[in-house]
């Protein structure tokens, strides 16, 4: 789920706020509605908009919230790329820190832990990693011994072993490149220079107790914890098995009539993807092509994963956390080669309904005038192989203003803006009832709704992602009816329509699957 990054509601891994999504597209060279029953008619196997879809999330984007099972068989599956460890020297009770939030030494000076004293994972493999400390340097070995937060990119001198205690994982020491433990002598002095024998105890300075802070479950993390052999073994077994076919009969059968499918930017280099990403996943996508062919349902090709990461969950395979999307022309010339890719791989299709250039780009790390260049770029490269699927992009979360992109958007013919409601991810939310979440839904959403709508119908409006869970403990089957038909309601009004997110799911109440077979949800007819 894009906007479940990282966790469930209730569970305290949840990170994402509750936030807009604007969504945009084509330069208008005819009237608003004559481009619309253009596009309408032109797309004969797609359906016309309003549209009632269903992401397929958790499918060919990897996000471990969604089916943690996958992440089972990666040894040491706590310690994947992205973990935040810190680390408590058990001599000095004190936490390391990297000083000034790096460019400096490690110390072992802290009463308590923050941003400093968090360090992020990069694995190399099951035991040994490099450590990025909050300024984004890598901790290493410096000439003397001492252990520095300096070097930009990581070598042989910031790889370090992580050893656990085997009665205690969390009981650790850190073997450093030059085979030496590192050690806290004092609070002003970390070093890489004790050595193998250790009883693990209270007064070994090198043995530290760790705090696991933060995880990530995507598309990096499956990829580079199983390595390329075992991940292209789980991962094409998983993308063959998750969604079928009947999975497509299902959707129709139940008055669905759209797909959003999210994909990462590396299927356009299917079947040999740069590392650690692993290839297959575009059999699959061609396959829900023709099934949504069969069974008469449009298809969203989400781009939900951009190169360098346009935000900063799981969803968007980031390695660490780390947002590098939009910071040069490079990078955005690469993501529209994604997009011309898909574009001309399915224009010819009667079910491909919209590409959706970006997902969830996230402020102030991906800039408007980035953002701009690339819906730009990424909607002419749409149009030189369809001229009638419409062209979804997304406006920044993390913002103030939901309406920064209208004046934009109303420049393009075909545009959709896409708006994600969850009555979650906010502080707001948590102590409200059933009834006032149904208020809230019927009252402040048909407000956002109608902000983001301009009244001669220019972009089309889509709540692309939505879902019935709230944060109210111990509701009813009854309540559950209410808030989803409450959210049918009102996000039947947007005029390209609603996707809710998503088709399967462990958690129930995120899985339309078993929403709609035990009667929690309706679709009218």
């Amino acid at each position: 789920m894009s906007s479940a990054d990282a966790g469930i509601p209730g569970a305290g891994s949840v990170r994402l706020p509750l936030l807009l999504l604007l969504l945009v597209c084509s330069p208008c060279l005819v009237p608003c509605s004559a481009a619309r029953m253009s596009l309408v008619a032109t797309v004969a196997g797609a359906p016309a908009p309003p549209i009632r879809a269903v992401n397929l999330g958790g499918w060919l984007l990897t996000e471990g919230w969604i089916l943690p099972s996958l992440f089972d068989g990666i040894p040491n599956n706590d310690l994947l790329d992205g973990t935040q460890l810190q680390f408590r020297s058990v001599t000095q009770n004190r936490y390391l820190v990297a000083d000034q939030g790096g460019g400096a030494a490690i110390l072992a000076d802290r009463v308590q832990a923050s941003g400093w004293e968090t360090f992020k994972l990069w694995r190399i493999d099951e035991t040994t990693f490099n450590f990025r400390v909050f300024g984004n340097q890598f901790v290493g070995v410096n000439s003397t011994g001492g252990v520095v937060a300096t070097a930009t990119t990581p070598g042989p001198m910031e790889t370090f072993q992580l050893v656990r205690r085997d009665s205690d994982k969390s009981r650790v020491r850190i073997r450093a490149p030059n085979g030496l433990f590192l050690q806290a002598k004092t609070m002003e002095s970390v070093t890489a220079d004790h050595g193998e024998d250790t009883d693990w105890g209270d007064d070994d300075p090198s043995v530290f107790v760790t705090n696991n802070v933060g995880r990530m479950q995507g598309e990096y993390q499956i990829c580079n914890g199983y390595g390329i052999m075992k991940a292209t073994q789980v991962l094409r077994n998983h993308w063959s098995t998750y969604i079928t076919e009947s999975d497509f009969n299902f959707i129709a059968s139940s008055g669905l009539n759209a797909v959003r499918i999210p994909v990462g930017w590396w299927i356009a280099s299917d079947p040999n993807p740069p590392l650690p990403f692993v290839g297959g996943s575009l059999q699959a996508l061609d396959n829900a092509f023709s099934w949504a062919e069969k069974y008469n349902l449009g298809v969203i090709v989400d781009l939900h994963a951009a190169p360098g990461s346009q935000n900063p969950f799981e969803h968007s395979a980031t390695r660490d956390g780390s947002q590098e999307w939009g910071t040069s022309d490079a990078n955005i010339a690469q993501t529209v080669q994604v997009i011309d890719f898909l574009a001309e791989r399915y224009a010819k299709s009667p079910s491909l309904l919209a590409v959706e250039l970006l997902n969830e780009p996230w402020a102030p790390g991906a800039t408007l005038s980035s953002l701009k260049k690339y819906y730009q770029d990424g909607y002419n490269a749409v149009r030189q192989h369809t001229s009638t699927a419409y062209v979804i992009m997304s406006n920044r979360l993390n913002i103030a203003d939901p309406t920064e992109l209208l004046q934009f958007a109303s420049g393009f013919s075909g545009a959709v803006l896409d708006v994600h409601y969850y009555n979650l991810f906010d502080s707001k939310f948590n102590s409200l009832t059933v009834d006032q979440n149904i208020d809230f839904v019927r009252n402040n959403r048909t407000a956002d709704l109608a902000t983001v709508t301009n009244q001669n119908g220019r972009p089309l409006t889509f709540v692309g992602e939505w879902v019935a869970e709230w944060a109210v403990q111990g509701a009813s089957m009854t309540d559950y009816q209410r808030f989803a038909q409450a959210q049918q309601d009102v996000y039947g009004q947007a005029t390209f329509g609603w996707s809710y997110w998503t088709l399967k799911n462990v958690n129930n109440h995120w899985n339309m699957q078993w929403m709609i077979q035990n009667g929690y949800i309706t679709l009218n007819s």
